[in-house]
């Protein structure tokens, strides 16, 4: 276990049986293997939403609005159309290099993994695109770093809501609707 899923554990400590993945199948439905630390976060703590805020993406999430495979295809689509009118980021000019949505939150921003070619899935960092905007901001941390430094305090985003995190912390897994 991370030291950053560890600090997860005491922010939130997990209610509820462990979500079991398949994740040779998610990885081969994606055509990429994920970073272990999110798959240590989906089995602890699901699909989830923190703080009334922020939605971790889970593959073949009981809420479908929260799903990781769909999310994948539809941004990376998204993208792709977006970038015909917009600079990409200066990140992903790295031949080979893409984001992959890893959460969203409930003003449409969107977090990714900065996924490259030269790099193993665990050594994967965070970038965040504002809702309806063209700004980017790149962080040096895997997700689990990330979302355990957003909610204690360590890690500051513009981008991100200045109402996030909240205190205390509020965390949900994501059910079905």
């Amino acid at each position: 276990m991370s030291n950053a899923l560890a600090r997860l554990l005491e922010i939130a400590p997990v209610r509820g049986e462990p979500c079991r993945k398949d994740w040779g199948d998610v990885e081969r439905s994606m055509g990429v293997e994920l970073p272990t630390d999110y798959k240590e976060l989906i089995h602890l703590y699901g699909g989830s939403n923190w703080d009334d805020y922020l939605y971790v993406l889970e593959p073949g999430c009981p809420n479908p609005n929260y799903d990781l495979i769909e999310w994948a295809k539809h941004q990376a689509e998204d993208l792709e159309a977006l970038w015909e009118f917009e600079a990409k980021p200066a990140e992903l000019e790295v031949e080979g290099s893409r984001v992959i949505p890893w959460a969203t939150t409930d003003n449409g921003e969107c977090l990714y993994w900065l996924a490259r070619p030269d790099l193993d899935p665990d050594q994967w960092t965070v970038m965040v695109n504002e809702a309806r905007g063209d700004r980017w901001e790149h962080f040096s941390a895997s997700c689990t770093q990330f979302l355990a430094s957003s909610l204690n305090g360590e890690l500051q985003s513009g981008i991100l809501s200045s109402l996030f995190p909240r205190t205390p912390h509020e965390f949900r897994r994501l059910l079905a609707v």
